[in-house]
């Protein structure tokens, strides 16, 4: 159990030095991180911790586009230049050291990138640094990237992946005993933070680190884990906590709204949420019998009221997306076509398509095959539930017969993995790059995330275009028809992008979220 000092919320009106509080933040986190070592990271509170104590080259502006070389701003490095096509130089900020006092070398670089790139430890960052590109330290202080191929995110790639950490530290074990490395003394970054305590399953504790060249005005930030959102909504709620990255529902709103203590601070999310259509499945990738032909699927499509659906479970700040994106996502375009709601023409096309009523109380059959299907959703996420019961209803109205199932998480993504579904509710998480989409949508990523086996030629072409184009103009119009062929196609319904709620105790001043990584501004924040 964490000492009182650290947790009570006694006032600070007194003097600094006496008030337990001051300078202190506690963050409740649902959940607890297996690791805190950036190649191994895999949960986003690993994430949120590790960005305090370590850091990238350059850190990429909120909302900006990757390809937009303007858009970062230095972090272990403070300048860059590019030399050619494929090269890039960094210059590493003078006197910057690991918080054991040795100094950050582009040797460390190099040995950072070599570990996310390993196929022992397997970061997520793998496929975009393994023999796509070469670190080479020039001395001390200057290390130059250099890449296999043209790309517009080169520097993208270059920072945004990476976290540097210790070559002195790690360099003598091997990767495969990463894992098993339980000692926190080893965890040493070169960011503002150190972390000074580690138990697992209860709480992570931060200390400002007495090195830093600009020291936080957080001297102490503690993360306290809860096996669920609402343990960690009631940390906050008993003044335990003074952080909860999301409130959730709107019901969970307006019991923080009811505390003068706290306050709702908005900001969008990094997350879309979609229903998925079985496109093809089954040993040997047999068209679905319902979901293997466009028309059926655009047929559905109409009958879906998205924007009530998303407001309704996410409030009035979600949005049904114009496509699989985020509200973040630096390629949203309301000018994409999507297909509207109308339940006139929905009925008409589901005739056209031969699904015909023989009255109005049976579903819809073709030859002799009823129009019923099952939606997957995990029985982990309400919300998803929610859309789930929304959907059927919908699509009762105009004649098909839908059922609901609710499986745990790890069955739901065994089934997803197998094929075993008519149709699902996903969420993915966007980073800055759409690039991430291909392994969604297009026929590569059938043995990725596209576990609907979608694939057509014509999106696929529009879409590695885009990809290509290094003025952000062109990028987006190129990304705007790719978005235009997948919604006329309707593998999937975009169903919601949520805005988030962060609850953020009154005794906190100067808090700016990035949507990217809600906490990252930790260190420019004063708590009183």
């Amino acid at each position: 159990m964490l000492a009182a000092g650290l947790v009570a919320m006694g006032g600070c009106g007194q003097a600094a030095q006496d008030c337990a509080r001051c300078g202190t933040v506690v963050v409740a986190a649902t959940g607890d991180p297996t690791q805190l070592l950036p190649p191994l990271v895999a949960e986003t509170v690993g994430r949120d911790i590790g960005d305090q104590v370590y850091e990238r080259l350059a850190d990429l502006a909120p909302g900006a586009a990757p390809i937009d070389s303007t858009a970062y701003r230095p972090a272990l490095a403070d300048r860059w230049e590019r030399l050619d096509s494929l090269s890039w130089r960094f210059h590493l900020r003078p006197g910057a050291h690991w918080q054991d006092g040795r100094p950050v070398t582009a040797g460390d670089v190099r040995f950072s990138f070599e570990a996310f790139g390993d196929s022992v430890l397997d970061a997520p960052a793998r496929p975009y640094l393994a023999h796509r590109l070469a670190v080479v330290p020039e001395d001390s202080g200057t290390v130059l990237i250099r890449f296999a191929e043209s790309s517009p995110e080169q520097l993208y790639d270059a920072t945004y992946h990476v976290r540097i950490i210790p070559s002195h530290i790690w360099s003598a074990t091997p990767p495969a005993s990463w894992l098993s490395d339980t000692n926190v003394a080893h965890l040493v970054g070169s960011g503002p933070y150190r972390i000074a305590e580690w138990k697992r399953g209860e709480y992570v504790r931060l200390v400002a680190d007495s090195g830093a060249a600009i020291p936080p005005a957080v001297r102490q930030a503690i993360w306290r884990f809860s096996t669920d959102p609402d343990a960690a909504l009631n940390l906050v709620l008993s003044h335990e906590a003074d952080l909860l990255e999301t409130v959730g529902t709107a019901e969970r709103a307006q019991r923080v709204a009811r505390d003068s203590a706290l306050r709702l601070v908005p900001y969008a999310s990094a997350t879309y949420g979609f229903l998925g259509f079985q496109v093809r499945g089954g040993p040997n990738n047999r068209p679905h019998r319902i979901f293997g032909e466009p028309a059926t699927r655009r047929a559905l499509a109409l009958a879906v009221d998205r924007e009530t659906l998303a407001r309704s479970v996410f409030g009035r700040e979600a949005k049904a997306p114009p496509g699989p994106m985020s509200q973040l996502l630096w390629i949203w375009d309301d000018s994409i076509t999507t297909l509207p709601f109308d339940t006139v023409r929905a009925d008409r096309a589901l005739d056209a398509a031969g699904w015909r009523r023989a009255d109005g109380t049976k579903p819809r059959e073709r030859g002799g095959r009823a129009l019923a299907f099952d939606i997957l959703v995990p029985s982990t996420s309400p919300a998803r539930r929610q859309l789930g019961v929304a959907l059927q209803a919908m699509w009762r109205a105009v004649g098909a017969a839908v059922t609901v199932t609710a499986v745990d998480f790890p069955v739901f993504q065994e089934r997803l993995g197998r094929g075993q579904f008519d149709s699902y509710i996903g969420a993915w998480l966007d980073e800055p790059s759409p690039r991430g989409l291909a392994d969604q949508w297009t026929r590569a990523g059938w043995d990725a995330l596209n576990y609907g086996h979608y694939a057509n030629p014509a999106f696929d072409a529009l879409f590695a275009r885009a990809g290509r184009a290094h003025d952000a103009a062109v990028a987006r119009r190129l990304y705007r028809e790719a978005m235009d062929t997948l919604n006329a196609d309707a593998p999937a319904l975009f169903l919601y992008t949520p805005a988030n709620l962060a609850v953020v105790s009154r005794r906190l001043e100067g808090v700016e979220i990035d949507p990217y990584n809600w906490i990252s501004g930790l260190r420019g924040w004063r708590a009183n």
